[in-house]
């Protein structure tokens, strides 16, 4: 059976690995194994940044009142669907932070706190590319608790999390789980838009409803936003995706100021090089991205890159090639696709100038590039 990757939320999932976007869980884990070795103000010898790990039951009394509940009213042609997901209390302005495919074209949003009180949201910021939203409330100070966004960089695969959301519509749930993988790149279910880099992979338990949630580290800080599930049925199977808190830092005040965010554009599409794909091509080295298309007059197209030469068939399958390999960027190794869209992402900023270094037709090249705002639709 073909896998499926959940965007947590309204549950548009598209079977042959793309996303289901999570709106609604699975019983919270409790087993003392999910527990940190470390007493409350202890120092993990492994992990300096464990100091003041909390128990979960602590960790949840301190976070459970920043996590709100999302319901959000849709209209199609014949009818009006009722949506729930989950958001992060950004600031005591108001602010709540969620996910885009959350709120994405509702008609009505009602933000409901841990108490129980419920405001009209109003969406005053979206990005797509990110799935991340803000929605801003008019609540009374006193049901306003921040969560802090902590430093997504310091992340270890191995590193305890526990998540606090409304799957299923079941307000207040935690469960918890580790820190599986880093620098995942996210490909959501429309084929027309950008994959999303850099994104966090856990084992806690996430489900529908729990769409727009924190993940939080043991010393309650928020360093994602639960977005996406793998799954075959829908459900939660084992494999959950944040969006790093890091990324949050970039784009939220963005989303605040101004309503949207500018993401860096390069205007090529290839594939990874591994070791296997190099050898049946007989490339030059065994690392690397393989230019196949370039866009017009993309920042790419004006540097001079260049994309497949011809199609050849090898053992059945097609190719494109002969197009520029880039190998490295300002410096940085390049081995994959995600190594070039996670350093954009982070370090990088729309106008900055960059410089990449590649392979073309046997000989290392560098060419220069300025960054240009991302198109609407992935090109």
């Amino acid at each position: 059976m073909d896998k499926t990757t959940a965007i947590l939320g309204g549950v548009y999932g598209v079977i042959i690995m793309s996303l289901v976007l999570i709106f609604v869980l699975a019983p919270a884990k409790t087993d003392a194994s999910h527990q940190l070795d470390t007493v409350n103000g202890g120092v993990n010898q492994f992990n300096p940044n464990l100091k003041g790990s909390l128990n979960l039951a602590d960790l949840f009394a301190k976070s459970d009142e920043g996590v709100v509940q999302i319901i959000v009213r849709k209209s199609n042609d014949s009818s009006i669907e009722r949506d729930i997901g989950s958001g992060i209390v950004y600031d005591i302005s108001g602010h709540v932070i969620t996910n885009n495919h959350v709120v994405a074209d509702a008609q009505k949003i009602r933000v409901v706190f841990h108490d129980g009180q419920s405001y009209t949201g109003k969406v005053i910021g979206t990005d797509p590319f990110a799935d991340l939203a803000v929605v801003r409330v008019d609540a009374d100070p006193e049901v306003l608790h921040p969560l802090q966004l902590g430093d997504s960089s310091k992340l270890r695969i191995g590193d305890e999390v526990a998540a606090i959301g409304s799957p299923f519509g079941l307000t207040g749930s935690m469960t918890s789980g580790i820190i599986s993988q880093l620098g995942r790149l996210l490909t959501p279910p429309d084929a027309s838009s950008f994959s999303i880099p850099n994104v966090i992979q856990t084992d806690a338990a996430i489900n529908p409803g729990n769409s727009g949630g924190p993940l939080l580290n043991m010393q309650g800080e928020v360093i994602g936003i639960n977005t996406a599930i793998q799954s075959s049925t829908g459900e939660f199977s084992g494999i959950g995706f944040a969006i790093p808190s890091n990324t949050m830092k970039r784009i939220i005040p963005a989303l605040i100021h101004d309503g949207h965010y500018k993401h860096p554009w390069l205007g090529i599409s290839g594939i990874s090089i591994d070791p296997d794909l190099s050898s049946t091509l007989e490339l030059p080295v065994q690392s690397g991205f393989l230019i196949q298309n370039v866009v017009p007059d993309s920042p790419a197209s004006e540097a001079g890159l260049q994309g497949y030469k011809e199609n050849k068939t090898i053992d059945g399958t097609k190719y494109k090639i002969g197009g520029d390999i880039i190998v490295g960027v300002d410096g940085n190794p390049v081995e994959k696709i995600e190594d070039i869209l996670n350093y954009l992402q982070e370090q990088r900023s729309v106008g900055d100038t960059i410089t990449l270094k590649i392979i073309r037709e046997g000989k290392t090249v560098e060419l220069s590039l300025t960054l240009q705002e991302r198109p609407n639709r992935a090109q």
